[in-house]
């Protein structure tokens, strides 16, 4: 075992760690008993009581499931476990695309098997608890067998071609891993509605109606082509409700959750929408793709760097260098620039939340984007009042208050150009 790579990647876990409990600890002790004056007119003191307990009770499984994973982690690295099962894996076969598959396929499976019983508790206690769980047991047990099979066919297929290029390549390996690590996120981006979420879930068209007519009649408005308009059963899992859309050119489409329909007016439902559309007009779904495919062009390229050292596998116990080992290796090396690359990304996204809700807003009635958001924030139990610092490190989206402090802004000066 290499000693000083192997005290680097224990130093980089404990503080990632550490880190985390510390930026938790902030968020925790930021919820008051009492309402903030800042939130009076947002929710009603019982909403926000529920909201806290909701939050406590995420809060306490949390410290448990992690305490959890971070012993599990250093227990695989302290005992070697990782050349343990290169080890006996080599045993049967001397084939290195079958090692490296069945190492990552035994890893993840041990993995997911260890995890279910935290994922069973957070779905069928604490969210039953709250309201929001509508699985079902069986539905549970296929979602997982559906996720096992999804990961067999498409990630071992991905890490066969990619370690296949690998091995023939040699110095472009990064160039061409990269053309199609691009080409599938193009392709999952483009197909994702269309071919893996009716795996899990079905997809009906809007029918003919008045949000149908309001949603076009908005669409035509600010110019946007749209003829793909579907509703989701997202309520045979929970009662959350969401939108999100998704591909693009003639395979773009908006989904929108039956849960989101059944508790929102006409009027929300087409504010969420323009607040969709608005991402697409900004072309916030474009410069985030190609964001995405550089830092992937960047981590590639130091993955080439390290991705054969001999000293990386030693660290986590291999007797020889090995894809598989330098792959664990190098993720866990590579987290802290994963984290900075990970910062940078939230804020363009906390950018683009506020750029989409102006566009909404300067397109539709504001207050009908501001009620959807405060009922959507509610209805989840969201965070109403997050520490700055977590969010800084945690949040994709901008907190509600923030949100509807601009949308109020933008709403003033409407009203001041009698708009």
């Amino acid at each position: 075992m290499d000693n000083a790579l192997f005290i680097v990647i224990i130093i980089i876990l404990l503080v990632d760690f550490f880190l985390e409990r510390f930026l938790g600890y902030l968020n925790r002790h930021h919820w008051k008993p009492v309402m903030p004056d800042g939130l009076s007119g947002i929710c009603s003191p019982e909403e926000y009581e529920k909201s806290r307990q909701y939050f406590m009770a995420n809060y306490h499984f949390n410290q448990l499931t992690t305490v959890f994973y971070l012993t599990f982690t250093l227990f695989i690295l302290v005992f070697g476990l990782f050349g343990w099962l290169d080890d006996w894996i080599r045993l049967s076969t001397s084939n290195y695309l079958l090692i490296s598959l069945l190492f990552f396929g035994i890893y993840g499976l041990v993995s997911d098997i260890i995890s279910s019983p935290f994922d069973l508790y957070q779905t069928f206690i604490i969210e039953k608890q709250f309201g929001f769980n509508k699985t079902t047991l069986k539905l549970y047990v296929l979602d997982k067998l559906k996720g096992w099979l999804l990961a067999l066919v498409v990630g071992g297929g991905l890490i066969s071609l990619i370690l296949w290029i690998y091995k023939a390549s040699g110095p472009y390996f990064w160039l061409l891993s990269w053309a199609v690590v691009t080409a599938f996120l193009i392709f999952v981006t483009y197909f994702y509605s269309s071919l893996i979420v009716p795996l899990f879930n079905k997809q009906r068209p809007l029918e003919e109606g008045e949000l149908r007519i309001a949603i076009e009649a908005f669409s035509k408005k600010v110019g946007f082509r749209l003829r793909n308009i579907f509703v989701m059963d997202a309520s045979k899992r929970s009662t959350k409700g969401n939108a999100y859309f998704s591909g693009f050119g003639p395979n773009k489409r908006i989904v929108l959750f039956d849960t989101l329909i059944e508790k929102h007016s006409v009027e929300e439902l087409v504010a969420v929408l323009a607040h969709e559309i608005g991402h697409y007009k900004k072309h916030h779904i474009t410069t985030g793709m190609l964001i995405s495919i550089a830092q992937t062009g960047l981590t590639l390229w130091l993955l080439s760097l390290f991705i054969g050292s001999p000293e990386l596998s030693a660290a986590l116990g291999g007797k020889q260098a090995s894809f598989h080992m330098g792959l664990i290796g190098f993720f866990i090396l590579y987290s802290p620039v994963s984290m900075v690359l990970g910062l940078f990304s939230n804020v363009i996204s906390r950018k683009n939340e506020f750029a989409a809700d102006e566009f909404a807003a300067r397109n539709d009635d504001p207050d009908h984007l501001m009620t959807a958001l405060t009922r959507l924030s509610t209805d989840n139990l969201s965070n109403l009042n997050p520490h700055p610092a977590y969010i800084f490190f945690h949040y994709s989206h901008p907190p509600l208050v923030q949100r509807l402090k601009a949308l109020g802004a933008i709403k003033k000066q409407k009203n001041a150009h009698g708009l």
